[in-house]
């Protein structure tokens, strides 16, 4: 984990949306030294569940600083928030609206809306979370004439890996809709906007922020609106890299086969890392003669399932046993997902902290 890189990152998302205040999404890499980086940097965080808030709760971070950003918790999860006074949470449900009045009256409310258009969206979540305009209306009425309960705003989320600027617009057009609908019910004024996540850091985020800062002022002009975002993939992606080595080697022809210490039960779960962000770089230990010769080489995982293969068909010098292979773009959704599957313990992986910019 580079420090010097997410220094950046915090400036560049300063920099790109000065009122927006980002609550990162712990889930995407739960490492407790970038959690602490981020906090000093000044970020606040997106717990999904107990387990999260703990692990925030335990590095000395406020429970002010922490959303409860899961529409559908259990209600263990729930009267733990209430006790450790977590008080702010996303509904998207009736039933939920009555498990947080039972179990935690005081928390506050945001309504996780569906957001209109998720097209270009890596993985679009719409179709899990998030309620549809004509269910707006009757759950904004339950939870807050009926059952007492404070809605102070809105939340969405366009999908993860959003590539299509667009759907910021339209999303936030939608949750004008619902601060209408609140006003229209005569509801105390909702003052939350929550955003989502969706971002990398790359050229495509720039143009995301100037859709999103001018679909802000065009949608909600009032003063007195908090906005946040949930990245998680934004911080983490480019800040880590990480290091395998070659446990073994099988040559066919004129291919070649290698195994690391590795794999898609651990870093490299295919569901949830898109391998074609991902950077790979050998690192010989012994250069030859033959090193500047270029073989088609697969790369697997260490474990006894066939489907445990980390790169297919790429093109590398020849490796040798104990050579390493360096993976770069490793911090989101990679080592969080891991697994003790085969009795390889991917849980344990431990991280080693970098600043390129000391001397």
């Amino acid at each position: 984990m580079d420090l010097a890189i997410i220094e950046k990152l915090m400036d560049k998302w300063n920099h790109s949306f000065p009122n927006i205040k980002p609550f990162y999404a712990v889930k995407c890499n739960s490492e407790p030294a970038l959690l602490t980086k981020l906090a000093k940097l000044g970020a606040n965080f997106d717990c999904a569940s107990q387990l999260e808030i703990e692990t925030v709760l335990n590095l000395g971070i406020s429970p002010n600083q922490i959303i409860f950003a899961n529409p559908c918790k259990a209600i263990s999860h729930i009267k733990y928030a209430a006790n450790v006074r977590v008080n702010l949470t996303t509904f998207d449900s009736k039933l939920e609206i009555d498990k947080i009045k039972k179990r935690h009256p005081h928390c506050h409310l945001l309504l996780r809306v569906k957001a209109p258009n998720d097209s270009g969206a890596l993985r679009p979540l719409g179709k899990k979370f998030g309620v549809l305009p004509e269910e707006v209306e009757p759950l904004l009425h339950y939870a807050c004439n009926v059952v007492g309960l404070k809605v102070v705003g809105v939340s969405f989320h366009v999908g993860s890996i959003a590539q299509n600027p667009s759907i910021y617009r339209e999303a936030i057009a939608a949750a004008r809709a619902v601060f209408d609908v609140a006003d229209h019910l005569r509801m105390p004024k909702m003052q939350i906007l929550n955003i989502g996540g969706g971002f990398r850091s790359t050229p495509l985020f720039e143009e995301i922020a100037s859709v999103v800062n001018e679909a802000v002022q065009d949608y909600f002009p009032m003063t007195n609106l908090t906005i946040f975002a949930e990245p998680g993939r934004f911080f983490a992606e480019t800040a880590f890299t990480l290091v395998a080595h070659v446990i073994g080697k099988r040559v066919r022809g004129e291919k070649i086969e290698y195994w690391i210490d590795e794999g898609i039960y651990g870093s490299f779960r295919p569901t949830l890392y898109n391998s074609c962000f991902v950077g790979i770089k050998p690192l010989l230990l012994q250069v030859t003669e033959k090193s500047c010769q270029i073989y088609e080489s697969t790369i697997y995982g260490p474990s006894c399932d066939s489907l445990d293969a980390v790169a297919i068909d790429i093109n590398l010098p020849e490796l040798h046993l104990d050579d390493l292979i360096v993976f770069s773009n490793m911090g989101a959704y990679s080592t969080c997902g891991g697994t003790k599957f085969n009795g390889f313990d991917m849980l344990s992986t431990p991280a080693y902290l970098v600043n390129s910019n000391s001397s």
